[in-house]
Parts: C-alpha cells; structure tokens; sequence
C-alpha cells in the first residue's frame, strides 16, 4: 500500500469517526434540550395551578380580614365547584351538589322515591303548580289526584313561596312516609294524605291508532328504555299493528347502552353508532342482521337531544323511517358523572358521538324528511299532553308516511 493510500484510508475513519461523535452529541443535547422543554412547559403548567390557587387563597384572606357580613364557607366551596366546571364554556358540563345526586340517580335508573305526579308552574299561577301528568298504580293516582289538579299547599306550606325545587323535595321521601297535600280543583279545596312508594317512570307508552299503526312514545332513553320499548313493539304487533310511529319530541336523550340496543332489534347488520373518546378511541357499535321489517315514523322537534336524535339518525341513514317534524337541537358530545368524594359530583363531556355514517351533529341536529311546524299554542298543548292526536298535525304526517310506505 502507498503511502496516499494510507493517508487516503486513514482520513476517511477520522472523518467517519468525527461524524459519529457530531452524531451522537447532537443527539445527546436534542434530548436533553427536550426534556429541557417539556420540564420548562411542566413547571409553567404547575406555577399556573400555584399562582391561581395562591390567588384563590389571597381572596378568601381578604375575605376574612375585610368582608363584614358573615361568612359560609360551605356555602363558598359549593360555588367556586360550580364556578369551576360553569368556566369550561360547555353547556352540557355542569356541576351537582350532594344533595341533587340522589335525585340525578333516580333519574337516570328513571325510578324514584314519591307520590307519582309531574307538575308545572303555568304563567306563574298564584293557585300553585299544575299537575300535569299522574303515573298509573302510583300514590297520587290511588289518592284520586288528577291532571289538571292545582298543589296548593304541602304540608300546610304553599308552594309558590317554597319554588319547585324545595316543593320536589317536600313531597319525595323515605318509602312508606305519609305527605299532606291541599289541593284545589275548580272551586274546591282539599286536604289528601299521601303514602309515598318507590315509582317507577312511565317511560315508553304506546297505543293503536285507528289506522293499524302504532303509536309509540319514548320520553327518554334513560334505564329500561330498550326493554320497554321492545316489549310496546311487540304488544302493538300482537294486536295487529301494520306501521309505526316513535314519538321522541320533548326526549332529552340518554344511556348509549339503552340507544344502541333498541337500534338493533331494529335495524339490519352494519354500524350503529360511533364514539370517539377525549383519548381518542374510537368505538363502533354493530347491529346483527335480524331487524323489523315495518314500515316507521319518527317525531322529533328542537326538544330532541342526543340519543334521540341519533335514534332518528340512524333510522334515517338506513333508510328505516321517514323523520317527521322541525329541526332537533344538535347535541352531538357524550359526558360521564364522576362522583366526588363528599357525595357531589360533576358531569363533564368526555367525547363526541357520530351517526352510522360517521356524521356530526354537534350544532346541526337532524333534518326531518317531512319538515312540518306546530303553532306555539299547539307545540304548548304538546309540551302538557293537552294536544288531541287529531289536532296534531306532526302525528297526522307521521301516520301518513308509514301508511303510505305499507
């Protein structure tokens, strides 16, 4: 070998060897000006969380050293947890107290400990609130209570100084405990004594209209909504029901688990449903290949939410239903309850939903096939059951469609 040669083959692992080093220094500092960076963003995020809880802290000082009235700090915690999920700007993030946990439960498993009434406060009426609906088998309606029955007093308390929350709670209690209740009806005024029960929410209720189609209405899709629902489809075939209508204006939505079984008995195989997670897990749930082949309806109105609204969706993608009424509301986010240690808890949104073709209906809603508008005298006799199938123009359409899909 010449002496270039040499040379030649000695510089090259020199600069090979300088390369490697460059290399390996560059990725050195690369990493530790990474993690330079994310402990500099970490140790910004916590002097953030120490400056807002320093400045938390400086306001209930000031409080304390300058406020001149007194002061419930009880009081202060519950507001400031409101405050807190109140500033996430989400309407369907919020906040419950210990004492309205209980009543969120019973809602969501759509029983509840009382007498069996719902009642309204209709234009502010001084005789009190209106009963509006009596749930069959239940206390009231043993007690002979009836719609239209003003509640006057409870327990010798009138409501209209109470407000309807502290009334709700004045009439439910513990199971087998008596709640007096003055009622007026028409120029009448009465005393009933009523023994609270566990009631169970009338959810689905269902009848066979004159033309062979099945009315069926879903008031949320809460805790045995599929089952019920099945079971009102079933009967209603049993009597030689032709059609269907699924009544869901005024259905503020509900379980996914409750939604998705319904759509299977009725739907063919494909997707049903998909959710994507704050994670971003996506989740796709499936129908098999048995469904019902009927012809259906849908009502929907602004008062549809959620899991009512993708009900409709999904009937509509697959061509299953004709959707008859106004424009839903476009509530396409899902939220989880975590509970907090002193019995609260907060309700935030944790992910998004889609319908089975993958589409968003977060500020959209859904688009009825059939677009068909109430008075806001008819949308009220709605809203309070005083509506006569006959005079509800959105059912007639929706009977139609199916009659004429048969």
């Amino acid at each position: 070998m010449s002496k270039k040669q040499h040379w030649i083959i000695t510089g090259t692992f020199v600069l090979f060897a300088i390369l490697l080093t460059f290399l390996a220094t560059t990725t050195f500092w690369y990493g530790k000006m990474k993690t330079a960076i994310e402990d500099a963003r970490a140790q910004s995020s916590r002097e953030s969380t120490l400056y807002d809880a320093e400045k938390l802290g400086r306001i209930e000082q000031m409080v304390d050293a300058y406020f001149i009235g007194e002061t419930d700090p009880d009081k202060m915690t519950e507001t400031l947890a409101d405050a807190m999920i109140a500033g996430l700007g989400d309407e369907w993030s919020y906040y419950i107290s210990a004492e309205e946990y209980a009543s969120y439960l019973e809602s969501v498993a759509n029983s509840y400990v009382g007498i069996g009434v719902t009642i309204s406060w209709e234009d502010e009426n001084p005789k009190g609130f209106t009963i509006i609906d009596v749930t069959p088998d239940s206390p009231a309606y043993a007690a002979g209570l009836q719609i239209g029955d003003y509640m006057h007093k409870v327990n010798g308390t009138d409501v209209t100084e109470l407000g309807m929350d502290e009334t709700k709670m004045r009439v439910r209690g513990e199971e087998g405990t008596d709640v007096t209740l003055t009622i007026l009806r028409g120029d009448e005024e009465f005393d009933v004594v009523v023994t609270r029960a566990s009631i169970k929410t009338v959810n689905v209720t269902w009848e066979l209209l004159d033309d062979d189609v099945a009315y069926i209405r879903i008031r949320n899709f809460e805790a045995h909504c599929a089952e019920d629902s099945l079971a009102a489809i079933k009967a209603a075939m049993q009597q030689g029901a032709k059609g269907i209508v699924f009544d869901l204006r005024f259905n503020p939505g509900g379980l996914k688990s409750e939604l998705v079984t319904l759509l299977d008995a009725l739907l063919p195989a494909g997707p049903l449903f998909r959710s994507l997670d704050y994670s971003g897990r996506e989740t796709v749930d499936e129908s098999d290949a048995r469904c019902l082949e009927l012809p259906m309806a849908v009502l929907v109105n602004v008062d549809s939410y959620s899991a009512a609204e993708f009900f409709a969706a999904a009937m509509q993608e697959y061509g299953a239903a004709t959707i008859v009424g106004t424009q839903t509301y476009g509530k396409g986010y899902f939220q989880t309850t975590h509970e907090l240690p002193d019995g609260s808890a907060i309700h935030i949104s944790t992910g998004k939903y889609f319908t089975p073709n993958g589409v968003s209906l977060v500020g959209v809603g859904i688009t009825p096939d059939r677009v068909l508008e109430l008075s806001d005298e008819q949308y009220a006799d709605l809203y309070y059951g005083r509506l006569a199938h006959e005079d509800d123009l959105q059912l007639q359409e929706a009977v139609q469609a199916v009659k004429s899909a048969e």
